[in-house]
């Protein structure tokens, strides 16, 4: 049986040519002459051992070889090794089983093919390869040559004999070329041949498959080191994506835009860029919300589109004042269109409230759609291939991580691929979906809200307040501002331009101020807000 030592080595020579070697059945007293074995044993540059042996057995005889696939090499500590590329030519078998790889030849003249992978080691400032191998049968004569990559191969030891009373073997040499010729003659059952073998540094790569003592599958090692460094690189990468894409227009809190617009004696509210309501909402805090698609409905109403009336105590009835035409955003007709369906004409807030009757779903995909349109957002979809890929990552990385436990280790490989997948999945939702002119917009708003807050009722002619003070209202509304402004306007007389209460929400003809309006529009929002949350964020 064959016996492979030295954990940082790798076995290299006649790995072909050990084994487990019987004679023929029925010997006497005297041996039958043994088995001839012809050996070329070529160590390529990807570090794998292409073994091709012919075998020479006598009449009457048979040859057995086993190459363990997984050795003890004492404490604790074991190697293993993969024979693959087997080919056979003449009488000869091989089979894999226990552990084992073996060869059978009859009488006759028997070739065999392979690879031996796992045979590189490391040793300090140089590659060694170490084979011992012990017979248990009579061989006639060996011989071998070894070819490596490097023609500074040097001979370290070349032994042969019993275990403990071994000799320096007596025929093996390096020629010029590089090649190592070895010859032995005689060989008895017993014997051992011990060869080392010495090589630079880095001759070829490293893959001998050793398990220490007691390792963890999870310890720290190469592989997994690389794993690591590699979702390193990627975590500084998806890093530097993320901070290019939040990059842009800077809002320190203290810039300030003035929304009033003046010409004269006129006073107007004006917003960035004419940035309607919905899509200041959106564009603040990159989510279409319901909140949004109400400022959007009190902003229809303001531009004289649809009327608000206060009906009853939780209850407002909403009519048509002029059809849809082509000053209307897409989404905005949406709103309109879910709200007056052709046909209709006017509508209780309790009817719109039946189960099934809104969906934020298609309403939210408007505002959307129109943002994009615009150049101000990034279609929410485009994000959908890192979540995907991130998935993947993470049952990949489940997988191999399982698979590294059970056999190899460096487990943590799989795991820094989890992780991985974990940090793409997160990614999207790191990354802005505004614009870069989506985000200068942005800012801009925040800046106007900012003016609004100095906004005094005083600062507007009287006849003008109303108008105002209803255009302003729904950008209002989607900051959480509501409530102040409307304050800050509360003694306005919705009668000073002639006409009896607010000309879009009825309901307080009579009133001279909006103390009773402040008193039930918040209940009006939260009731839009609650009818348009019935879908899904």
């Amino acid at each position: 049986m064959l016996s492979f030592r030295g954990g940082a080595r790798a076995a290299l020579l006649l790995v072909a040519a050990a084994g487990a070697l019987a004679t023929a059945p029925g010997a006497a007293a005297q041996p039958a002459p043994g088995a001839a074995i012809i050996a070329d044993l070529k160590l390529n540059r990807d570090g794998v051992l292409e073994v091709v042996e012919t075998i020479s057995v006598p009449a009457g005889g048979q040859f057995r070889m086993s190459l363990p696939l997984r050795l003890d090499l004492g404490d604790g500590r074991e190697r293993r090794f993969e024979v693959t590329d087997v080919a056979t030519e003449g009488t000869g078998t091989t089979t894999f089983a226990d552990d084992q790889f073996s060869i059978e030849a009859n009488p006759g003249e028997s070739t065999f093919r392979y690879h031996v992978r796992n045979t590189v080691g490391v040793a300090p400032e140089s590659q060694v390869f170490n084979w011992v191998g012990l017979l248990n049968a009579d061989v006639s004569s060996i011989s071998a040559t070894v070819i490596a990559p490097s023609y500074q191969m040097a001979l370290v030891d070349c032994k042969l004999g019993p275990i403990g009373a071994t000799r320096p073997c007596a025929d093996v040499h390096i020629e010029p070329d590089g090649v190592l010729y070895l010859e032995q003659t005689g060989l008895r059952r017993g014997d051992a041949i011990d060869l080392r073998l010495q090589l630079p540094p880095n001759t070829v790569p490293a893959n001998a498959d050793v398990t220490e003592p007691g390792r963890s599958p999870f310890a720290l090692s190469a592989p997994a080191l690389i794993a690591f460094g590699v979702l390193l690189a990627a975590l500084a990468g998806m890093a530097a994506l993320v901070v290019r894409a939040r990059r842009g227009a800077a809002d320190d809190g203290t810039r300030v835009i003035d929304p009033l617009l003046r010409d004269g004696n006129t006073v107007q509210f004006t917003s960035p860029e004419g940035v309607l309501p919905g899509e200041a909402g959106l564009l603040l805090d990159e989510h279409a919300d319901p909140v949004d698609l109400a400022a959007t409905v009190v902003d229809l109403a303001v531009r004289r589109y649809l009327r608000i009336t206060r009906i009853a105590e939780a209850d407002w009835r909403i009519e048509r004042v002029n059809p849809a035409d082509d000053q209307l955003r897409d989404y905005e007709r949406i709103v309109y269109e879910t709200l007056l369906p052709a046909g209709a004409d006017t509508v209780r807030f309790s009817e719109l409230s039946a189960p099934g009757r809104m969906s934020l779903d298609a309403l939210r995909a408007g505002l959307i759609a129109d943002a994009v349109a615009r150049g101000t957002f990034t279609d929410p979809r485009s994000r959908a291939l890192p979540r995907y890929l991130g998935a993947a990552l993470i049952a990949v990385g489940a997988a191999v991580t399982v698979v590294l436990a059970l056999t190899a280790g460096h487990a943590l490989v799989g795991v820094a691929i989890a992780l991985g997948g974990v940090a793409a999945l997160l990614l999207p939702s790191r990354l802005p979906l505004r614009t870069d002119r989506g985000r200068e917009l942005a800012a801009q708003l925040r800046a106007m809200q900012r003016g609004l807050e100095h906004v005094r009722r005083d600062d507007v002619p009287v006849d003008q307040q109303e108008l105002l003070f209803s255009r302003a209202l729904p950008f209002t509304v989607v900051g959480g501002r509501g409530d102040h402004w409307i304050r800050v306007f509360g003694e306005l007389d919705p009668t000073a331009d002639g006409e009896q209460g607010l000309y879009w929400f009825g309901g307080f003809d009579r009133d001279r101020d909006l103390r009773r309006f402040a008193g039930h529009f918040p209940y009006f929002i939260t009731a839009l807000e609650r009818l348009f949350g019935g879908g899904t964020r």
